[in-house]
């Protein structure tokens, strides 16, 4: 088991935790970027990593894993292989979740929700909804990085191997954009 020092020394030498100046989905501006897709590049790093997220749920009954596209794919993949149970994806259509691609869940599932990264939540919670409407129960929820700091609460017990708050703020009141030195990126995959 990796300590939440470790596991942010590996985010750094990966270079899944960023720092810099980085201009945020919501618009707002941080010091710091979660970038967990490189993490997932490197198998025999992420591999352990999604077993130890995998443990926070053995034992629970488990029958599928299902993340939201694109992030998540990888690490429904990865701890559905570790837990030993079908991995599926969900994906917008028409701005919204569902399943497709001839994926199913019954009643008789007992499902955990992954995602790479959370800050709010938002994908988490459709993805829950998603399999709430077709009958499956939602055990959990396993997060790489919990950006909340743990102030989320999806109904169901959340694990995260890490837990950690990135400081943000409106552009007009960014100390970066203040002091000029550093340009402004937007990293992340919407734009």
């Amino acid at each position: 088991m990796y300590s939440k020092d470790q596991i942010l020394e590996i985010f750094k030498e990966k270079e899944v935790l960023l720092s810099g100046h980085f201009r945020l989905t919501s618009g707002r501006h941080a010091a710091y970027y979660m970038q967990c897709a490189r993490l997932l590049q490197y198998p025999d790093v992420a591999g352990p990593l999604c077993e130890q997220l995998a443990s926070n749920f053995a034992n629970q009954g488990i029958t599928v894993v299902v993340g939201p596209a694109i992030g998540a794919i990888p690490l429904s993949y990865e701890v559905a292989r570790v837990l030993g149970v079908k991995s599926i994806f969900a994906e917008r259509e028409n701005g919204e979740m569902t399943l497709r691609r001839g994926f199913e869940v019954s009643p008789q599932d007992k499902v955990l929700v992954v995602e790479d990264v959370i800050t709010t939540g938002g994908s988490v919670k459709e993805v829950i909804s998603l399999m709430q409407a077709k009958g499956a129960e939602v055990v959990g929820v396993g997060v790489l990085v919990d950006r909340s700091n743990g102030k989320i609460d999806f109904g169901v017990p959340l694990a995260s191997l890490v837990s950690i708050e990135i400081e943000s703020f409106e552009p007009d009141q960014c100390p970066l954009c203040a002091e000029g030195k550093i340009p402004v990126v937007k990293p992340g995959s919407r734009s």
